[in-house]
C-alpha cells in the first residue's frame, strides 16, 4: 500500500483507512468515451485539498462499472491512480489530511476480466482493490474464487495489495443470493489481504456483518464501511427517546463487533465537504449537528427524483456540469437520464440545496467548486 510520502506499506502493515470514501463518477462524452482531464478534475474536486474524501473509490456502482466496457474501467483506474498520487505529493492535501487512498473497483462481468483488472490496478499503484464476487458471471463459489484465483494472482505478482469485498444486492447476478454469507466472509478473511467489506444494504444486513466482524479477522482489523450512506444518521444517533427494542439492537451491535470505520457516499461527488462533516459529527454523536447535516443530505436526495423516477447519477453529473467541474453531464448507455425539463428543475433545486447547506452547515464545510479552464 502506498502512503502519503510515496513509500510502499506491506499488506501486513496496512489497516482499513477510516473516513469518507467517495465512489467517483465516470465522466463520459456523448459516445461513452472517458474524458480523462474531466476525471482528473473530479478527483481533485472530491478531495477538496484534504477536506473531502479520505478514499477515492473508482469504477464502482456510482462509476457505472456495469455499463461501460473494460477498457474504460481500466482507464478510470489509471487516471484516478495518477491523480491521487499527484495529490498526495501536494502540500495542500498533506496539510488538510493524512493523505488520500485510491481503491480500484476491479469487478467485471467475467472472472477473466476481473482478474485482468486486478493485475492492471496493481500495476497502476493503487492502494487497494474492491471486489464484488456475487456480481461476476460464472463465479458460483466466491470463497474458492478468492482463495484460489485472486490469491494466486497476488502471490505471482510484484506486490500484494489489500482487497475489500463489496456486498450490494442491486448488482448481484442471482437475486436468490443477494448477499455474501457471513460464513463466506469469515472464510475469505483468513487471507491476510482481505481487509474489510463495503455493505450497501439495510441496517439489519449491515448489523449481521458488524456483529460477526470480531470473528472474521484473527490477525488484525477488519473494516466495515457503510454503503447505504444515510444509515450513519441512525447508527450513531444517541439513544434517548428511542424505543427500547431499537436501542437494545444497536447496543448489541456496538458490543459485539464495534462500529463501522467509514462511510461510502455517492452524493459526496457533488457535496464532498458536507459529507465529510456529516461523517465527523455522526462519529462524535453530536445530535444537533447530525440533524443539520441530515436535512442537507435529505434535501439533495429528494431533488434527485424526477417525474419519471430516481435519477441520482444523472443528477450528480448535472450538478458537477453546471458548477463547471466537468464538461459533460452524459451518463452511460442504460443509465436513466434527466430530460430537458427535469434537468432545468434540478438546476434550480441544487441551488436550493447549496443555500440550505450554507444555512445548516456553513464554512469551512461548504464544498468549493473550481471551474475548468476550457
Amino acid at each position: 500500500m502506498r502512503v502519503g510520502d510515496g513509500s510502499i506499506r506491506s499488506v501486513e502493515e496496512s489497516r482499513p483507512k477510516p473516513g469518507l470514501s467517495v465512489p467517483v463518477l465516470t465522466v463520459l462524452d456523448e459516445e461513452a468515451g472517458l474524458l480523462e482531464e474531466d476525471q482528473r478534475a473530479l478527483v481533485r474536486h472530491v478531495v477538496q485539498d484534504g477536506s473531502g474524501a479520505d478514499i477515492i473509490f473508482s469504477a464502482g456502482t456510482t462509476g457505472e462499472w456495469d455499463k461501460i466496457d473494460n477498457d474504460t474501467r481500466q482507464g478510470v483506474i489509471r487516471v484516478c491512480a495518477e491523480e491521487v498520487e499527484k495529490l498526495n505529493l501536494s502540500p495542500a492535501t498533506r496539510a488538510g489530511s493524512a493523505g488520500v487512498e485510491h481503491w480500484a473497483g476491479v469487478t467485471a462481468p467475467t472472472a477473466r476480466e476481473t482478474l485482468a483488472n486486478l493485475e492492471f490496478a496493481i500495476d497502476c499503484g493503487v492502494d487497494a482493490a474492491v471486489l464484488a464476487p456475487l456480481s461476476i458471471q460464472g463465479v458460483d463459489d466466491p470463497v474458492r474464487f478468492v482463495l484460489r484465483d485472486v490469491a494466486d494472482l497476488l502471490d505471482a505478482g510484484p506486490r500484494r495489495i489489500p482487497i475489500f469485498l463489496y456486498d450490494n444486492a442491486d448488482i448481484a447476478i442471482d437475486p436468490r443470493i443477494p448477499h455474501i454469507r457471513t460464513r463466506q466472509v469469515k472464510a475469505m478473511s483468513r487471507l491476510d489481504f482481505i481487509r474489510g467489506i463495503k455493505v450497501s444494504a439495510s441496517n439489519k444486513v449491515l448489523g449481521n456483518y458488524t456483529r460477526a466482524a470480531k470473528s472474521f479477522k484473527d490477525r488484525g482489523e477488519f473494516g466495515i464501511y457503510v454503503g447505504n450512506a444515510k444509515l450513519i444518521f441512525d447508527i450513531y444517533r444517541p439513544y434517548h427517546g428511542v424505543l427500547g427494542t431499537i436501542r437494545e439492537h444497536w447496543d448489541r451491535w456496538r458490543r459485539a463487533g464495534g462500529m463501522p470505520v467509514g462511510v461510502v457516499s455517492g452524493p459526496a461527488n457533488a457535496l464532498p465537504r458536507e459529507w465529510a462533516w456529516a461523517w465527523q459529527v455522526c462519529r462524535a454523536g453530536d445530535e444537533e449537528r447530525m440533524d443539520r447535516a441530515q436535512r442537507v443530505v435529505d434535501a439533495f436526495r429528494d431533488r434527485t427524483v424526477a417525474a419519471s423516477g430516481k435519477r441520482t447519477l444523472a443528477s450528480l453529473k448535472r450538478a458537477l456540469y453546471r458548477e463547471g467541474v466537468i464538461s459533460s453531464p452524459c451518463v452511460a448507455p442504460g443509465t436513466p437520464e434527466l430530460s430537458g425539463p427535469d434537468a432545468e428543475r434540478f438546476d434550480v433545486a441544487f441551488e436550493e440545496v447549496k443555500v440550505l447547506a450554507a444555512k445548516e452547515i456553513g464554512e469551512p464545510w461548504l464544498t468549493r467548486f473550481e471551474r475548468r479552464n476550457d
